[in-house]
């Protein structure tokens, strides 16, 4: 019996972009097609096999320990961010000034898709969520050059909405407009949970 469920939801890519380096600057750049290979996107500043540990996983390793990167890709719901958006009481959140690698539409609550889901696409690569993505105060700044005050606004209206983290399972070429399939682990939910 297979282990992964292919559902009837589908989405469509209606972003993505790429950021070269955080520490220059957060927004990503638009992109057309990616390339994406088992160590990510070889332009991403958050490419490669591994990555430093960061503070989403101190209770686990120390900060900057060498740890597997499960954090390739940031994907976000495009109905999220216009939700995001309204919350902050501004008329757009675009995907490019909150860093995001991914923007997809028509998946449903997609920041509680399970994890270790995957989108699949046309041509058969596919990314594997690892878990919600947390908000932090880092696009406030981008966001505040586009609606002046609003950045601080992003934390709080994006809890629960700022998406999830995905790494490569298969490689090949994701394209802008291409549709994406879900596939859901077949698990019931852990019972003893909080």
């Amino acid at each position: 019996m297979p282990a992964l469920i292919p559902t009837e939801h589908y989405g469509a890519i209606t972003w993505i972009g790429h950021v070269a380096d955080r520490e220059a600057a957060l927004a990503s750049a638009p992109l057309d097609a990616i390339d994406i290979t088992f160590a990510g996107l070889a332009t991403e500043s958050h490419g490669g096999l591994t990555r430093p540990s960061c503070s989403r996983v101190t209770s686990q390793y120390a900060r900057g320990t060498e740890i597997r990167n499960t954090r390739q890709f940031s994907i976000v719901s495009t109905e999220e961010l216009a939700a995001i958006a309204a919350e902050m009481g501004v008329g757009e959140l675009h995907p490019s000034w909150i860093g995001a690698s991914i923007a997809i539409k028509g998946l449903p609550d997609f920041s509680h898709i399970p994890p270790s889901s995957r989108l699949q696409g046309e041509s058969g690569a596919t990314l594997t969520i690892d878990m919600q993505n947390r908000p932090c105060h880092l696009p406030a700044k981008v966001i505040d050059e586009m609606h002046p005050g609003a950045g601080k606004l992003f934390k709080a209206a994006a809890a629960g909405r700022r998406g999830v983290t995905a790494w490569v399972e298969r490689e090949g070429t994701l394209r802008l407009g291409e549709r994406v399939r879900l596939h859901v682990p077949d698990q019931r939910a852990w019972m003893h949970s909080a």
